[in-house]
């Protein structure tokens, strides 16, 4: 009797532990959504761009390890907009079976994105959106940060333009999570440096006249003007400041998160002798050459940001991640291997995870090249300094995240 009784139970749990192995990735099938701003002021520095690098991440992928993972990509807008993105990711995660959502652009959608994450166990790879508190007092074992953040851009850009004699900044904002974030960052650079913030406008995204914040800014006479914005927003505000002979009357821009699309559209005449910060760069090595001239020829010539190049990386590390565990439905379980693996790919290098779930790689401080110096449409940067994967983002103890024990 106890023989049968043990025979039974033996069976029993290769029952379970069957049915749990299968469960592991639902129906053989890793589902994954790239939420992004598909028609607003960041749609060329991620949009429809992020999905096809995702895309071309599942393909590389699948190619190079002949692993036997299906993989789904399902896309969205968020329009920018917190409630959008926390409706479509419970959707996403409730009732489509979604595992993980990358890139998520615009900080207030991304914090948002990431307590939904968090709430129901799955996995965010943001690549898009900048507020360095993603990593900190909002940080989340579900959570992995990849591309950029406002600590990096501050302690990149802002530490340059002051050594370079930039010591009095006015701030034009965007009224949102990652433009104060940016602010407040930069503004803590500027201060340690002996500089001084004379002061500061909100200005809501999407604005399409800048002249009266211009204005103020032209007004308080301080040396630097610091656009702690992003996209159109950005290019816009660099438009109108020329129109008004802000720089010619002898203030300063500097772009604190400035894109190569950006360049592209404001053209060298008008960007010429910008600095910036960016995390990856198209012309950097034959690596990052070859993948940006796929990426190129599949999006209308449109060559990738540093957005793209993270999503990128990101689905390439996940799907890695993945495949070791096989299991794609516990967020945490696939964070924690993410951590655990190495980061290896042909567009940042080398490099890790940390418990915060910040990605350490290298960023690079660039100017923006004159007319006569460009060989090509864009070819627009000159690289000034590579700043060390071990100094290019904050300190782990820092941050104030929960995960870092003391």
């Amino acid at each position: 009797m106890k023989r049968k009784l043990l025979c039974s139970l033996i069976a029993g749990l290769g029952l379970v532990a069957g049915g749990a192995a299968q469960a592991a990735i639902p129906n053989g099938v890793v589902k994954v959504g790239v939420m992004s701003d598909m028609s607003g002021p960041y749609a060329d520095l991620a949009g429809q761009g992020s999905v096809l690098a995702a895309k071309m991440a599942v393909e590389d992928y699948l190619k190079a390890t002949k692993s036997k993972l299906k993989v789904d990509i399902v896309s969205a807008d968020h329009q920018n907009k917190p409630d959008v993105g926390s409706s479509i990711a419970r959707k996403w995660y409730d009732s489509e079976g979604v595992q993980a959502i990358f890139d998520v652009p615009t900080s207030s959608v991304a914090l948002a994105v990431n307590d939904v994450t968090k709430e129901k166990n799955k996995v965010m790879v943001n690549s898009g959106a900048g507020s360095s508190d993603l990593t900190g007092k909002a940080c989340s074992p579900n959570t992995v940060h990849w591309t950029y953040d406002t600590w990096m851009l501050a302690h990149g850009t802002g530490s340059a333009v002051v050594k370079n004699g930039g010591d009095s900044w006015f701030f034009l904002t965007a009224d949102y999570a990652f433009g104060q974030a940016l602010e407040r960052d930069t503004s803590e650079v500027v201060k340690a440096a002996g500089g001084k913030v004379l002061g500061s406008v909100k200005v809501p995204m999407g604005t399409s006249d800048f002249s009266s914040f211009l204005l103020q800014a032209q007004a308080s006479k301080a040396k630097i003007i610091g656009l702690a914005n992003a996209g159109a927003d950005t290019t816009n505000s660099i438009k109108q400041a020329a129109e008004f002979g802000i720089v010619k009357g002898g203030q300063k821009l500097a772009g604190l998160l400035v894109f190569i699309t950006d360049v592209h559209g404001l053209g060298l005449q008008t960007a010429q002798g910008l600095n910036l910060t960016e995390t990856f760069y198209w012309d950097h090595d034959d690596g990052t050459r070859a993948w940006s001239k796929r990426f190129a020829a599949a999006n209308n010539g449109k060559y990738p940001t540093m957005v793209h190049a993270g999503v990128y990386a990101g689905m390439l590390h996940y799907l890695k991640a993945v495949d070791a565990i096989q299991d794609d439905t516990d967020g945490v379980k696939v964070v924690n291997e993410m951590k655990k693996l190495p980061t290896d790919d042909p567009l940042f290098g080398k490099g890790m995870i940390r418990v915060d779930g910040r990605k350490i790689h290298p960023a690079y401080l660039f100017e923006v090249k004159k007319p006569s110096e460009s060989k090509g449409p864009w070819d627009l940067y000159k690289l000034q300094q590579t700043i060390p994967a071990d100094k290019a983002f904050r300190p782990l103890n820092e941050g104030n995240c929960p995960l870092v024990k003391s």
